[in-house]
């Protein structure tokens, strides 16, 4: 079985955080040259950043709705990065995740990994009572997926892998402050809203819950042990 080294890392700047993921990819990258299979290394951490929006390598800069003086009224960052999707945002209440695993450990492709985490999300929603799912042709995990006029995304999910090594991951909306989304079309979506634990629940939900029942349910649902 597999072994994952986890950290919370509290909140933290996301600028930090890249650069921390980058040396833990290149970290595992290297072991794989050195190192017999039984002995590999793999990284989850957990993190809330301040305001701050990305941009994935294929998005499109006009998704992000304001100019550089209403970032800066609004505190909030912007980065292009170098993850799969469009734009998103990240902020305090979000819960975060990055793993940094070797897909060639867990003997999955990209495509196998991406629905486990879906999967890991839904069932970790499921257990605070609020029914999510797949939506064909879009990452992440959504509520009211056949209401068309009412779909909306409470997780997201962008990826980038080089050498069979991840990085960046997903960002569950958890008592996030949703009026961030209002200026970007999330993900690149100009149809569909967006969602949180809070306002599916009507009240704050314990950070600290999430974490531990998702941590679960990714040790269960990718097999593996945390160090």
């Amino acid at each position: 079985m597999n072994k994952v080294t986890y950290a919370d890392l509290g909140l933290k700047d996301y600028k930090e955080t890249w650069d921390f993921q980058i040396d833990l990819q290149k970290k595992i990258i290297e072991a794989k040259t050195e190192q017999s299979r039984g002995d590999n290394i793999n990284y989850l951490l957990f993190v809330e950043h301040p305001h701050v929006y990305t941009l994935g390598k294929s998005g499109k800069e006009n998704n992000l709705l304001i100019q550089n003086s209403v970032l800066k009224s609004i505190q909030a960052s912007f980065y292009k990065i170098d993850r799969g999707g469009d734009i998103t945002y990240h902020g305090p209440g979000q819960l975060v995740g990055y793993p940094v695993f070797d897909l060639e450990a867990f003997r999955i492709g990209i495509k196998d990994y991406i629905k486990k985490l879906e999967e890991s999300i839904i069932l970790t929603l499921a257990e605070f009572g609020v029914a999510s799912s797949k939506l064909e042709g879009a990452t992440g995990v959504w509520v009211d997926i056949n209401n068309p006029k009412r779909v909306r995304k409470i997780c997201a999910i962008g990826v980038k892998v080089s050498r069979s090594v991840t990085m960046h991951g997903f960002a569950l909306n958890v008592n996030t402050d949703l009026n961030y989304f209002r200026y970007i079309n999330p993900c690149g979506f100009i149809d569909k809203g967006v969602t949180s634990l809070e306002k599916e629940l009507g009240k704050p939900q314990p950070m600290d819950k999430v974490k531990r029942i998702l941590l679960n349910n990714l040790e269960r649902t990718f097999h593996f042990v945390r160090v």
